[in-house]
């Protein structure tokens, strides 16, 4: 699923390989990048990307009671979902 070579692609692969997590390598974050371009419009994607490095701004989103932030949120759980099972 992912793509090959050593560059990551996409903004959500990107902050992936930037999130300082152990785990993050090439192969892992652009299979999340391939997704996430499955599952995530651009607007979503961009803005994704931000929850990887700002946990506070995750944090708020998640716990917000406006409509727009339940609905990103609620398409967020389902990419991150599809994500764990299919880029282990």
């Amino acid at each position: 699923m992912g793509g090959c070579g050593g560059g990551v692609s996409g903004e959500i692969g990107q902050a992936c390989m930037a999130g300082g997590r152990n785990a993050a390598n090439p192969q892992l974050c652009s299979c999340i990048q391939g997704v996430a371009n499955q599952s995530l419009s651009g607007a979503d994607q961009r803005r994704a990307a931000r929850l990887f490095s700002d946990p506070d701004e995750a944090q708020s989103t998640r716990v917000s009671d406006r409509a727009g932030d339940e609905a990103f949120w609620a398409r967020y759980r389902a990419f991150a979902n599809r994500a764990e099972a299919i880029c282990r």
